[in-house]
């Protein structure tokens, strides 16, 4: 496989600085699909459906035998991000403003060469469902996928993804038989209070001190709420409120934005419940109201111990088990291959 790989290593180099050079944000992956599925038809898969979830690609390759049914499915998201490149590489993004900076056009480059050595060798018996996934970044594309049918057109029994990981190594893997990524739920607070002429504070109700009080009492969540054997993270990240040419005006309102981020749902209701509370007992200490909007974005990343336990297997065989890491600490970063662990049992993978 390794010989197999080194040939085509150059054109696959080219192909992911062409992707790189080109970013798309979700959903608008349109020079990114069509790349894709050029490249499937030259690899020779049997089958290339586009426009799965919006922009999604998907291509099946066939074993030598298929008598036993299975169909296995890999995953690479396509999508890059709104953020402006400081490199001078001659493949620097030629957009300005987005950019390739998590590596997707990494990972489907990744599975571009998978293709084309599974298409070329066929050593196996079943189906392999290639999914190229749009919108990873905060879009939902895997939902979105899975509505469009994903799993009923291709019923795969199992499901594969891959991410670059800078921290690790260079050619050890990571893994773990359980959370690999934590829920991403976005949270917002809108105070609302009494405005007024700030040398006149007994005429309002100040919205900014009601945040000050909320945000510093939100910190208590984590720490007294939450079991310590269990993980959570409650951060406030953005507050507005006032006009800073103003300075002898009291708001009449703020805003606070941040992120709740979790592995197991008990503890993510905990936090939104709690969360409410406490939006209800500091705005009636402070005469505003706290009013709290609860989203859930993603869920957990959540691998399946018997897929999991082949995948570092596969992985031990290709680089040495002394190369693997089984027990990887999760990450509360998310990610929405989330939703196709939801469907099937699969595993989620880290590459140094």
């Amino acid at each position: 496989a390794f010989s197999h790989l080194a040939q085509i290593h150059p054109e696959l180099t080219a192909f992911r600085r062409d992707l790189h050079a080109n970013p798309e944000l979700g959903f608008e992956e349109k020079y990114t699909a069509a790349r894709v599925a050029e490249a499937l038809r030259l690899c020779g898969v049997d089958e290339i459906h586009q426009g799965i979830g919006k922009t999604g690609v998907v291509g099946v390759i066939r074993g030598k035998k298929h008598a036993s049914g299975r169909m296995i499915g890999l995953r690479a998201d396509m999508d890059a991000l709104p953020i402006t490149e400081q490199g001078n590489c001659s493949w620097k993004s030629g957009k300005q403003g987005l950019m390739h900076a998590c590596g997707h056009d990494g990972h489907t480059a990744m599975l571009v060469g998978a293709a084309r050595y599974l298409a070329e060798t066929r050593n196996f018996d079943g189906s392999a469902v290639l999914i190229f996934q749009p919108g990873e970044e905060g879009y939902a594309g895997a939902r979105e996928m899975i509505q469009d049918g994903l799993f009923e057109q291709f019923p795969v029994e199992s499901v594969y993804a891959m991410h670059n990981w800078p921290a690790m190594r260079q050619g050890t893997i990571g893994i773990n038989s359980g959370a690999m990524m934590a829920s991403a739920d976005r949270i917002q607070i809108n105070v609302t209070g009494k405005g007024g002429h700030a040398p006149h504070p007994h005429q309002t109700h100040h919205p900014a001190l009601a945040s000050a009080h909320l945000i510093t009492a939100i910190q208590s969540i984590v720490s007294r709420n939450v079991r310590a054997i269990d993980a959570a993270v409650v951060s406030i990240c953005a507050v507005q409120s006032g006009d800073l040419g103003a300075f002898s005006v009291t708001p009449g309102s703020a805003t606070l934005v941040g992120t709740v981020r979790t592995f197991n749902p008990d503890v993510q209701n905990l936090v939104e419940r709690r969360l409410g509370e406490l939006c209800q007992a500091v705005g009636l200490a402070f005469g505003v109201t706290a009013q709290l909007q609860y989203e859930r974005s993603y869920p957990a990343t959540i691998n399946t111990p018997d897929e999991a336990l082949f995948a570092g297997d596969v992985a031990a065989e290709l680089v040495g088990e002394a190369q693997v890491v089984r027990n990887m600490d999760p990450s509360m970063g998310a990610e929405d291959f989330s939703f196709m662990l939801q469907h099937k049992p699969g595993a989620y993978l880290r590459l140094g």
